[in-house]
């Protein structure tokens, strides 16, 4: 019989992709976790790891045991899922993952709803690009997370998720109050400021500046969008905004509609064994009403 816990490290590291960084999500040592991976070899009677550089890669017997872990692992939180779902109360903790400009306008409302018409339900909030946040809460680092997709950039698709639409939001060029730019041609020769490298918001923007004939020069780069504010306001910059960002405050700088009027697509995500869990549903529920409650400044 092998031990579902061993059985767990082994998934990990098909998940994670070092031993390393096994230990330091499940906060063991590296030592242990080797120890815990040998002692599994042993029961299954095969070799699950072999070296390659300095790293390790699973067996082909190893991704047949990673394969039933999972289904073995999503039973056993349909099972508990189950057992919470029957006391019909969201209690617990759950674990959120969000994208700066969701949390800065969904978030306040979500937290105070929650606080009246769940007070025995706690919370807690990491901001995450969503790139790494559907990873990790795939791999069970987080229970839901609040994700975005931009236009000709679908965001990846994990075994287990869930995805229930939350929202949709107009992306506009925003430029300094005093810039005479009317089309997003006229920003051809100005500095723009973009996320870093591997951010959706980053491909979508590039691409769209290529369509429109040229290519970006992009002296800035910062994930933080009120630090992008900060550059534009002061004709420093221009960018690419979301209209979620003005939720909570009046633009402070001039929006400009791109061809086509392109929007960005705010989802939520769980894994399908935990999403019928009241907690998990509570958490969906106050965020759809602070959606539904949204005033737009523009």
């Amino acid at each position: 019989m092998f031990d579902v816990r061993r059985l767990r490290l082994l998934r990990e590291l098909s998940v994670r992709g070092t031993i390393a960084d096994v230990a330091a999500a499940l906060h063991q040592s590296p030592s242990a976790v080797s120890q815990q991976l040998a002692q599994l070899e042993k029961e299954a009677g095969v070799a699950l790891l072999r070296k390659a550089g300095r790293r390790v890669q699973l067996t082909p017997q190893a991704e047949i045991l990673v394969e039933h872990t999972a289904a073995i692992l999503e039973r056993l939180e349909l099972a508990e899922s189950d057992v919470v779902a029957s006391l019909q109360e969201a209690t617990g903790t759950v674990r959120i993952a969000v994208f700066q400009s969701a949390a800065l306008a969904l978030m306040p409302e979500m937290l105070q709803t929650l606080a009246t018409r769940h007070p025995r339900l706690r919370v807690t909030m990491t901001q995450r690009e969503p790139e790494t946040a559907l990873l990790e809460t795939f791999a069970r680092d987080f229970d839901l997370v609040v994700a975005e997709q931009y236009p000709g950039h679908a965001a990846p698709w994990h075994p287990e998720l869930d995805r229930v639409g939350l929202t949709r939001d107009r992306i506009r060029l925003a430029v300094s109050p005093g810039a005479d730019v009317g089309t997003l041609a006229d920003a051809a020769g100005l500095a723009w400021v973009m996320e870093p490298y591997g951010a959706a918001s980053r491909h979508f923007a590039e691409q769209t500046c290529r369509q429109a004939g040229f290519e970006p020069d992009v002296r800035f780069e910062t994930a933080d969008l009120t630090a992008q504010i900060a550059l534009i306001e002061t004709g420093n910059a221009v960018a690419l905004i979301p209209d979620l960002l003005w939720i909570r405050r009046e633009p402070s700088v001039r929006l400009v509609g791109l061809d086509g009027a392109p929007h960005r697509t705010v989802f939520t995500a769980a894994r399908r064994s935990t999403a019928q869990r009241p907690s998990i549903l509570a958490c969906r529920d106050a965020l759809a009403e602070a959606v539904a409650n949204l005033t737009p400044v523009l």
